[in-house]
């Protein structure tokens, strides 16, 4: 491999690795502070223990997250110092913002939320918590600006003593209609995450209680199973099993409130940031479909059969007629550029070249991302369904299948980012940066290999750790929730 395919894939390991923990960081941080508004409000001492509980699987996924970032910030150094000269004034000012701004305020808040329990009011406690959720939130709109730069660059002048761009207008960053709808898309993304997680913690104890319950029934007990059962669905029994179980009801319940509205609107909001990617970058939406010649209007096909970029006639399955021109173009009837057409298009501008991409890896991908986030909606709407019906905690089936989907949103997300990047290659910036001009010239390719050798093995570690402290801490659940439990104030994290 090149220097250039490996600077790529390391690049993709680091990307791929930090961003499994930022959506949990965003979500998780509502989904805590809204838990402990609920308390605050209502003084349930179950809503206390709850927000510990997930604030504390929030502290962990905060601590491994912000390492990932380090390392990545770290790769960016050192393999892409081509693209850090030649854009870096204009990526730059975004980042600086969101390390000045954003991830002070979201540090500073945690700190103060984890240690101040028994040293802040109660008001001023809760409002540490939504100062994280509002830091994390402003954080991922920043690096958001400075990806949607690079997929439509915006508001910059070309310096003609140097060549490079510069920012005039820092406000057009912020206005992109990249930005508005991929950063509205990734916090509903992030909302579905944490609420993914949360579903699946609250799934897993529900479980527990269930399986225990019906040994007990088998073992000849007087009808426990149904006792424990009501009990744990009426919010009271004395046992602290029964009471952290009626505990998780209350956080499935909130999970399933938020996981199922910000999936349908996520949805639409894809969709309309596909219209958005059609106008900017054709060759990224035809990828998607695999589409070499242009079509109005056009079918999108649910599965192929070959294809790649050495196979511009696979066998496409179950072909939906219309589908693709309504999610390119909003019309029934739209016109789809195919990938041959704009490929000349950017060899008349840009030069002699091959500026289509992997569409092997875009025809996928964006199916994984479709596909599983349409499974996610389904259980959503049945944990719904079921919660209405007042069977959610009886349904061993739908526990089971809860506890597993956690795996669900991690992948839409790594397939919606490989969606977005794979994308636009070869392009670092679209029109302005080719990939192969950004890497780093004092590099060598046995560096970049040893490098990526390390940050394997610091990720694998980091990894272990992660999932040690993670499944330790949620198999020990809330603790006991006796109404007699020490105040709030006296309480230490």
């Amino acid at each position: 491999m090149s220097q250039l395919d490996l600077a790529r894939l390391q690049f993709a390991m680091t990307s791929i690795y930090h961003f499994l923990f930022v959506p949990v960081t965003i979500g998780l941080s509502l989904l805590t502070a809204l838990l402990q508004t609920a308390w605050y409000r209502g003084g349930q001492v179950t809503y206390l223990r709850l927000t510990r509980f997930f604030g504390t699987l929030l502290v962990i996924n905060v601590a491994v997250g912000v390492v990932t970032g380090l390392v990545q910030e770290f790769q960016f150094g050192m393999d892409w110092s081509g693209y850090s000269r030649t854009v870096g004034d204009v990526f730059g000012a975004p980042l600086a913002m969101e390390g000045l701004a954003a991830f002070f305020l979201e540090s500073t808040f945690l700190g103060l939320w984890i240690f101040g329990w028994d040293k802040l009011s109660e008001r001023v406690h809760l409002a540490t918590i939504w100062a994280v959720a509002a830091g994390s939130a402003l954080s991922a709109l920043f690096i958001m600006a400075a990806n949607s730069w690079m997929q439509h660059p915006v508001g910059y002048k070309v310096d003609p003593s140097t060549g490079r761009p510069q920012l005039d207008d820092v406000w057009a960053l912020f206005t992109n209609p990249v930005f508005l709808r991929g950063y509205l898309h990734v916090l509903l993304a992030a909302l579905v995450t944490g609420s993914m997680v949360m579903l699946s913690m609250s799934a897993w104890h529900l479980r527990k209680v269930l399986r225990d319950d019906k040994g007990d029934d088998k073992g000849g007990a007087e009808d426990k199973g149904t006792q424990v059962r009501a009990e744990v669905q009426d919010g009271g029994a004395p046992d602290a099993a029964k009471e952290a179980a009626s505990g998780f009801r209350l956080s499935a319940r909130l999970s399933l409130f938020i996981l199922v509205p910000a999936l349908m609107f996520n949805m639409l909001v894809g969709s309309e940031l596909g219209v958005t990617e059609g106008k900017y970058q054709p060759m990224k939406i035809a990828a998607a479909e695999a589409q070499w010649e242009t079509c109005q209007p056009c079918s999108f096909s649910l599965f192929q059969i070959g294809g790649g970029n050495d196979d511009q006639n696979p066998t496409k399955i179950l072909e939906i007629p219309h589908l693709l021109s309504l999610l390119a173009t909003n019309h029934w009837n739209g016109k789809v550029l195919g990938l041959n057409e704009v490929n000349s298009q950017y060899q008349q501008a840009y030069g002699p070249g091959d500026y289509v991409p992997n569409v092997f890896i875009q025809y996928w991908a964006m199916r994984v991302m479709a596909y599983l986030a349409s499974l996610a909606l389904l259980l959503g709407v049945w944990g719904l369904w079921l919660l209405r019906r007042e069977r959610l905690t009886r349904s061993h089936w739908f526990l089971t299948a809860a506890v597993w989907a956690v795996v669900l949103p991690f992948l839409i997300n790594t397939s919606g980012w490989l969606l977005t990047e794979n994308g636009r290659q070869p392009w670092i910036v679209q029109g302005i940066q080719l990939t192969k001009n950004g890497v780093s010239s004092s590099v060598s390719t046995t560096e970049v290999a040893i490098s990526i050798v390390a940050f394997f093995l610091l990720y694998a570690a980091m990894a272990v750790i992660a999932a040690v402290l993670m499944t330790r801490h949620t198999r020990k659940g809330t603790g006991p929730l006796h109404q007699d439990d020490q105040p709030a104030s006296e309480m230490t994290y």
